[in-house]
């Protein structure tokens, strides 16, 4: 059971600079998947992208949050929201993201539909150079 990347992925690159196995991947075009994703037959499930993830936003896929509590002030990043975030990612590269919602302090997530949207993304989305 591979990992998922939830809405809470701001697309800082660390996972993607720390998988032996180059199976994380940045959604494009990015108004349509605007986060990483994790290709579940290359992932071999080490974790070595968990504690690299500056927003704690990687789970196994059994561990995905349905009733994940915000501690106040991260994002959720998913398509229908319409704040801006704007940051560095690990490369230096200037990220802005379109999709984002400020969440509130207590306020509580499901993030397990985010799973099946890692799967469109293989299934049905766009090819990826990875």
């Amino acid at each position: 059971m591979a990992h998922k990347i939830t809405g809470l992925c701001l697309r800082d690159g660390s996972c993607i600079e720390v998988c032996p196995v180059d199976c994380i991947v940045g959604g494009h075009p990015e108004n349509e998947w605007p986060r990483m994703y994790i290709d579940p037959d290359t992932c071999i499930d080490c974790g070595a992208c968990v504690p690299e993830c500056p927003y704690e936003a990687i789970f196994m896929e059994d561990e995905v949050p349905d009733e994940y509590v915000a501690v106040g002030g991260e994002y959720i990043n998913r398509i229908g929201f319409n704040e801006t975030f704007e940051t560095e990612n690990v490369q230096g590269e200037v990220i802005k993201i379109n999709s984002v919602r400020k969440l509130d302090v207590g306020e509580i997530v499901d993030l397990t539909e985010d799973v099946e949207d890692n799967a469109a993304f293989f299934e049905t989305g766009p090819g990826y150079d990875a």
